[in-house]
């Protein structure tokens, strides 16, 4: 038989089983051309074998090729950023290894998956430890939206020439009246359009002042923040864009924890406050007792020797609302030197607040601090493209064709939603790079594979999870209910947001939220009839929100049920054992006396022989005299029938005691 016959039926390079085959003992030279027949059949017989060797041969030689690989990452400290969603092809380039090696090490590992299939952020964690890397924390976004706040602050002070109208951000504690305060500033009423009275995401809005005495019209910019805990961040955001702060607090309520919470974050911001001491109108209110209780925490009204203006107002009666104004452009005189900008340059500022809305696409309101922006203009965040200006609309709805300092504009042109807080400068065009719109939207729309976990913590196996899917109308409001939920702690359970997005809930969504066995949430967003459809289908829980308290409050209500119920144990009395009348398997009839307190039939003991208590039964059934009893008081002679694996003896003492499970309440930590 020819060499290269036998090499083709062994599916092997001739040149190679030539180099093969004497190591076995088949030395028919290294340049034969033809093998006997028989020695070629003993060869075809020995193969298999042969093949396994060289395997396992050529295995070992890997895996010690791959210990010393892995050695010599240890000891260089090697190390590689593993961003929270990747392709397996991505992960290998991270790698630096070729994609069919590290495919080949996912299946040893069990995961079957193709070079553009998604990651999961944990095995690949945990992939890159097993090839010797360290894994180090990937470079923050907030460090560059850091650096751009840096950029902002920089451009704001170096060509501020002319006077602009001042930034008010209204803060203070839920239901003390900020929403209706401007409703009289602006005499509009959004207050029908917000559910119930609480504003769910920020508002900008300008007006133009009349002074009633002198005619003179001023402008002033207002950002309304709400007043709900779980809006914190998007409350301090506001002050970042603000010249002066108003600080509503209901003189029939006084300081309130939100209250306090937006002093430090004024504090914070170092910007000049106004004190407005509303619903004065109402009974039982007391703006003394409110001035007392601010200045308790640093706030001290101009009356009383502090540099802090307040002002006695009711929003309802649209009483001395005249007179806040008044006060307002009297503080911004007193700090016009900081309050000015360049209409003239290419416009910066801040995203107040984005979205992406069913028929317009992604939509921003971005509060202009310094230039004129315009239509056509490029999109310019965070040194990205974005895109570019279609359409300006200010609060009303009405077009613009330019927005100068201090104005706040609803902007449609965006390829992709920023985030709250991002700074927009037109002028970086340049030097900006488009986009990646695919890796943005993947982020904002829940797609990554990432998984919060919120008041549990992660090692702690014994913890019960609450796991939610949430979707969200704007990037503002989703990350408040994400902030929100994490608020929410104890110790035996917590919640894990294993989805979040913004947009109607999908049919991703719910299979999300089925592979999880999670709770899916829409806030002010609705469930299309095919998903819906779906999760009633796998008969997952799907609620419906315009409320952040309802969403949280349910919650919590789902996270008590989670409770193991609480035991409670009820010493009934003590059953000292005299006689023993018949023993069985697992149970005995023995008689005794009560000596303390009572026994219960059904009861359960604690076995005592001497000091040590030996083990635990129950008493099945109690019996005086031929009448069997469902209770025994003290003193009383009875028979027992004892069920338990010890067995009793004379002079055992039994302590008897009952069980109880209480249904426990949620205690947040």
């Amino acid at each position: 038989m020819n060499v290269s016959e036998l090499a083709r039926q062994l599916r092997v390079h001739p040149q190679k089983l030539l180099q093969i085959l004497p190591e076995f003992g088949f030395d028919i030279g290294a340049r034969a051309v033809k093998v006997d027949d028989r020695v070629a059949q003993q060869i075809q017989r020995a193969w298999k074998r042969i093949k396994f060797v060289l395997e396992e041969r050529e295995r070992k030689e890997k895996e010690k090729q791959k210990e010393l690989e892995k050695e010599a990452r240890q000891t260089s400290g090697a190390s590689v950023a593993i961003p929270n969603q990747l392709t397996v092809r991505q992960f290998a380039d991270i790698l630096q290894m070729p994609v069919t090696g590290l495919i080949v090490e996912l299946m040893k590992n069990g995961i079957l998956a193709a070079q553009n299939e998604r990651l999961d952020h944990d095995t690949a964690v945990l992939m890159a430890q097993e090839f010797g890397f360290t894994v180090r924390e990937p470079e923050q976004k907030t460090e560059a939206v850091s650096a751009h706040e840096n950029n902002l602050e920089s451009i704001l002070a170096a060509d501020a020439t002319t006077r602009r109208p001042p930034v008010i951000v209204v803060m203070g504690h839920v239901d003390h009246g900020k929403t209706k305060l401007l409703d009289a500033i602006r005499r509009t009423n959004v207050m029908e359009s917000e559910a119930g009275g609480i504003t769910q995401h920020i508002g900008a809005y300008q007006v133009i002042w009349t002074n009633p005495k002198t005619k003179e019209k001023s402008p002033l910019t207002f950002i309304d923040t709400p007043g709900h805990e779980a809006f914190t961040v998007m409350r301090s955001r506001g002050t970042k864009v603000a010249d002066i702060a108003i600080l509503v607090v209901a003189a029939d309520d006084s300081v309130k924890p939100q209250t306090l919470e937006a002093i430090n974050i004024i504090k914070a911001a170092k910007i000049p406050t106004v004190v407005a001491l509303n619903k004065i109108d109402k009974e039982g209110a007391d703006p003394q007792k409110v001035r007392v209780d601010l200045s308790q925490n640093g706030v001290i009204g101009e009356e009383w020797g502090g540099d802090t203006p307040m002002v006695e107002i009711s929003a309802k009666q649209n009483l001395h609302i005249d007179k806040l104004l008044d006060v307002l452009l009297l503080v911004a005189d007193v700090h016009a030197d900081s309050i000015k900008a360049n209409p003239d340059r290419s416009a910066a500022g801040t995203v107040i607040e984005a979205h992406v809305d069913k028929g317009e696409g992604p939509v921003a309101t971005i509060l202009v601090q310094t230039g004129t922006l315009r239509v056509n203009d490029p999109l310019v965040i965070n040194g990205e493209i974005y895109g570019k200006v279609r359409a300006m609309k200010n609060h009303k709805g009405e077009n613009l064709l330019t927005a100068p300092p201090s104005c706040p504009a609803r902007i449609l042109g965006f390829k992709v939603a920023p985030a709250v807080g991002d700074i927009l400068d037109v002028a970086a065009a340049a030097g900006a790079k488009a986009i990646d719109i695919k890796e943005k939207k993947n982020k904002q729309m829940g797609a990554e594979k990432e998984t919060f976990a919120l008041g549990a913590a992660e090692s702690d196996e014994q913890k019960k999870v609450l796991n939610v899917v949430v979707k969200g109308d704007t990037l503002g409001s989703l990350e408040a209910i994400i902030g929100s939920l994490g608020k929410i702690k104890n110790d035996e359970v917590g919640v894990r947001v294993v989805g979040k997005g913004l947009g109607n809930v999908t049919v991703d969504d719910v299979a999300k939220a089925e592979a999880a066995g999670a709770m899916l949430f829409a806030f002010n967003v609705t469930i299309n009839p095919v998903a819906q459809e779906m999760a009633r289908d796998k008969k997952l829980v799907y609620n419906e929100y315009k409320i952040i308290y309802d969403l949280l409050d349910f919650v919590k209500e789902e996270m008590g049920k989670l409770l193991s119920p609480e035991k409670i144990t009820t010493e009934l009395g003590v059953f000292k054992v005299v006689a023993i009348f018949r023993t069985g398997k697992g149970n005995m009839i023995v008689g005794g006396r009560v000596e303390q307190g009572k026994l219960q039939k059904g009861c359960k003991a604690r076995v005592k022989r001497g000091e040590e208590i030996i083990g635990l039964g129950k008493l099945s059934q109690l019996q005086v005299a031929k009448q069997i009893l469902n209770e025994v008081p003290e003193g009383s002679e009875c028979g027992a029938q004892f069920e338990g694996k010890l067995k009793l003896e004379i002079d055992d003492v039994l302590e008897c005691y009952k069980e109880e499970e209480k249904e426990k309440k949620l205690v947040l930590s």
